[in-house]
C-alpha cells in the first residue's frame, strides 16, 4: 500500500516538473533580454550637404517590432521615419528579424541649423520586457552641421605668367579651411602656409600653365573645409603668349641599334622590332617616368627649402630648349611626336653636375628615358631633375646645398650624346627653367609677394 502511494505521488510530481519547465521556457522566451542590434554608416563629422545614410536592424530572437529614426536639435526631437513589423505565426517564428533603410538627410531641406545635431535610431523587439514594450536599442550619432563655404581671396596682385612657365599667389582663407591651393583648368596646385611669422590663414601656391595649354586657361583659387564645403575664389592674372619650336629626329636602324641595349632590362614583347621597341620606350616608359615623378613630387616638403636664383650648369650651351616640339619620322614617315620636357645642357662630356638650388633627394635611380637620374625637391612642390647621367654620389634623403656637386654628365638613357637634361617642375608639372635661372624673375614673381606677407 506505501509503495502504491509512493508511486502516485512521483507520478503527480513529474507534470508539475513539466509545467514548471515550460512555464520557465516560455517566460525565456517571451521575456528574453537581448536586445536588437542597429548599425548606422557612414557616420561622417560633418552635414554639410544631402547624405544617404543605410540603417541596418535585426533580433533574431522575438522579432524586429518597431523601427524610429528621428534627428533632435535645440532640445526638439523630429520624426523622419517609423516602421511597425507585424506579429505573426507562433511566437512571431514568420515575423521580421532584419530589415534595411536608406535616408536621405538634407541639412536644407530640414532648415537644420548650424551645430550640433543628434541623429538617433530606436528599435524594438517583440519581448515582453518594459512593461510589454520589449527591448529597446537606441543607436545615437552626432554630427556638426555645417553648410558655410569657407572662404578665400588673393593678397597678391599681380600675376603675369608665360604660357609653359609657374606663377606665384598669396592667398588668405578662413581658419576653418582643410586644403586650399590653386586650379589651372584641370591641374590642381596645392597651397602651403606662406610662413611662420604669418597667421594660419595667409598661404602661398606655386602654380604653372603647362605648354600644352590653351590661351585661355581657367585659373582660380580653391578652398575646402572640414565638413567638404567648397569655394573658389578670382583672382587678376593674365598669360602671355609663347610659342615653342619644333624639330624633326630621324630614328634610324643605326640608332636603334645604339640605343636599344641600354633597356634590355625592360619588358618587351619578343616578338616586338627594334622600331616597336623604340616606340614602346618613347611613348609608354615615358609616361611611366613623369607619372612617377609627379608621385614623387607628393613627398615635397611644406618648407620653403630653396633661395636665391637658381644655377645653372656651368660653361653649358644649350642643345635644346625647354617645350621644343619634336617629331620623329623613320624611312620618311612620321612615327611619334613629343614635347622636350626640359632644357638639354652640353659642356665637357662627364662634367660635374650641380643642384641648382637647396633641396632634398627624392630619388637616385635608373629612371628609364631620363637614364640616371636625380630629383631634388626644393619645397612646396617645386623640383628639378637631372638626367642623361654617367654617375651620381648623392643619396635618396640627402640634403643638398646650391652649387654642391651631385653627379656627371653622361649619355645614359634615351640621350644621342654626352648631356644634362634638367627639368624644373611645380608639382609635377614641367615648367620653363630659364625663368629660374632668371635673378629678375624670381625678384618680381617670388620675393616681393613673400616681402609682402613676412614684414
Amino acid at each position: 500500500m506505501y509503495k502504491k502511494k509512493k508511486l502516485s505521488h512521483s507520478l503527480t510530481v513529474i507534470p508539475i516538473i513539466i509545467i514548471i519547465a515550460l512555464f520557465i521556457w516560455l517566460f525565456t522566451v517571451i521575456f528574453e533580454g537581448e536586445k536588437p542590434l542597429a548599425t548606422l554608416s557612414p557616420q561622417p563629422e560633418f552635414l554639410s550637404q544631402s547624405q544617404l545614410f543605410l540603417i541596418k536592424i535585426s533580433d533574431m530572437k522575438r522579432g524586429l517590432k518597431v523601427l524610429r529614426i528621428s534627428y533632435s536639435q535645440g532640445g526638439r526631437d523630429t520624426n523622419l521615419f517609423e516602421k511597425k513589423f507585424p506579429f505573426k505565426g507562433l511566437f512571431n517564428k514568420e515575423g521580421v528579424s532584419s530589415f534595411e533603410h536608406e535616408l536621405e538627410i538634407d541639412p536644407a531641406k530640414l532648415h537644420l541649423a548650424q551645430g550640433r545635431v543628434n541623429l538617433n535610431i530606436r528599435v524594438w523587439d517583440y519581448s515582453r520586457r518594459g512593461g510589454g514594450d520589449g527591448n529597446l536599442t537606441l543607436v545615437q550619432h552626432k554630427m556638426t552641421v555645417d553648410t558655410i563655404p569657407p572662404s578665400i581671396r588673393a593678397i597678391s596682385r599681380m600675376h603675369n605668367i608665360n604660357k609653359g612657365g609657374a606663377g606665384l599667389v598669396i592667398y588668405r582663407t578662413t581658419s576653418d579651411t582643410k586644403d586650399s591651393g590653386v586650379y589651372v583648368d584641370d591641374n590642381f596646385f596645392p597651397g602651403f602656409p606662406a610662413g611662420a611669422k604669418t597667421s594660419d590663414e595667409i598661404h602661398l601656391a606655386y602654380f604653372a600653365v603647362p605648354c600644352e595649354s590653351s590661351l585661355d586657361p581657367s585659373i582660380y583659387l580653391w578652398a575646402r573645409d572640414r565638413a567638404e564645403n567648397t569655394a573658389k575664389g578670382t583672382f587678376y592674372y593674365h598669360v602671355r603668349k609663347k610659342s615653342f619650336d619644333s624639330e624633326p629626329i630621324n630614328i634610324t636602324d643605326k640608332l636603334l641599334e645604339r640605343l636599344l641595349p641600354y633597356f634590355s632590362y625592360y619588358d618587351f614583347d619578343p616578338e616586338n622590332t627594334d622600331l616597336e621597341k623604340y616606340l614602346k620606350i618613347n611613348i609608354g616608359m615615358r609616361e611611366e617616368n613623369d607619372n612617377l615623378i609627379y608621385e614623387m613630387m607628393k613627398k615635397s616638403s611644406p618648407e620653403k627649402l630653396w633661395v636665391g636664383a637658381w644655377l645653372r650648369l656651368p660653361n653649358a650651351a644649350t642643345i635644346t630648349t625647354f617645350a621644343k616640339h619634336r617629331i620623329y619620322y623613320y624611312n620618311g614617315e612620321k612615327i611619334d611626336e613629343k614635347d622636350h620636357m626640359g632644357t638639354d645642357l652640353a659642356s665637357l662630356a662627364n662634367s660635374p653636375v650641380i643642384a641648382a638650388n637647396n633641396g632634398k633627394v627624392l630619388f637616385t635611380e635608373r629612371r628609364g628615358i631620363y637614364g640616371l637620374s636625380i630629383l631634388l625637391d626644393h619645397g612646396q612642390n617645386l623640383g628639378s631633375l637631372y638626367g642623361h647621367l654617367s654617375s651620381m654620389n648623392v643619396s635618396v634623403g640627402q640634403d643638398v646645398k646650391k652649387g654642391d656637386i651631385m653627379g656627371y654628365t653622361g649619355h645614359t638613357g634615351l640621350a644621342l650624346g654626352d648631356h644634362l637634361h634638367f627639368s624644373v617642375l611645380v608639382n609635377g608639372v614641367y615648367v620653363n627653367p630659364i625663368e629660374w635661372w632668371d635673378d629678375h624673375w624670381i625678384q618680381d614673381n617670388v620675393d616681393l609677394k613673400l616681402k609682402l606677407v613676412n614684414e
